[in-house]
């Protein structure tokens, strides 16, 4: 059983989510095998989420992910720190949390628009084939519907995290997993298991050896 059939089990009510959150696994799985960058983008409770996708993302999770640098890097290396970095380095799925640049969002909020925020970094950073996780219990926040909205434009592939409604947002992913809830908090609780879930599972496919 992996982890999507184990998250269904232990929590039926998100069962008519099942074929979504399937799907959801797929595009980053795709992405992780050719080797582009998931993005993520979310406001308050969900920007936090944002914060722990990536780190569930960028390090060990259930796995220990021993990495095997590349002669290339090897060889630039003081012999102290190749041991050290060897030991201590994890395997890494390219992720970023677009919450996370605190300058460069207070900047736009200033000086431009506080509803461009995350499309800006989409339009910045993102490139074609790469993932966009857009998370929003109502579906309706602007700034994240428009980083989704250019992302799907741009060629990106396009994952919303919502509440049954989905709202716009829904409309604007490829992939939208509406979880059976209108209450902000429990949307957000069902998120976390959801996310657990499909991070679990792309680390036992690229680190279970």
């Amino acid at each position: 059983m992996n982890h999507i059939e184990k998250l269904l089990t232990n929590h039926p009510v998100l069962a008519p989510c099942g074929a979504d959150i399937n799907a959801a696994y797929d595009l980053l799985r795709e992405t992780v095998i050719k080797g582009n960058r998931v993005y993520v983008c979310g406001n308050g409770g969900s920007a936090a989420d944002c914060q722990h996708i990536v780190g569930e993302m960028m390090k060990g999770f259930l796995l220990k992910r021993k990495v095997s640098l590349k002669p290339a890097i090897t060889e630039k290396l003081s012999p102290e720190s190749k041991a050290y970095l060897i030991k201590h380095l994890q395997g890494a799925m390219p992720c970023h949390a677009l919450t996370a640049e605190s300058a460069l969002i207070s900047a736009l909020c200033n000086d431009v628009s506080a509803d461009i925020v995350f499309a800006q970094q989409i339009y910045g950073y993102g490139k074609k084939g790469d993932t966009l996780i857009s998370i929003s219990t109502s579906g309706n926040a602007q700034n994240v519907c428009l980083a989704a909205e250019l992302a799907a434009a741009m060629g990106l592939n396009t994952i919303a995290l919502t509440g049954q409604k989905g709202g716009k947002l829904a409309k604007l992913c490829a992939c939208a997993i509406r979880v059976p809830s209108d209450s902000t908090p429990q949307i957000q609780e069902y998120h976390l298991p959801i996310y657990h879930a499909l991070c679990a599972e792309l680390e036992r496919d690229f680190f279970d050896v």
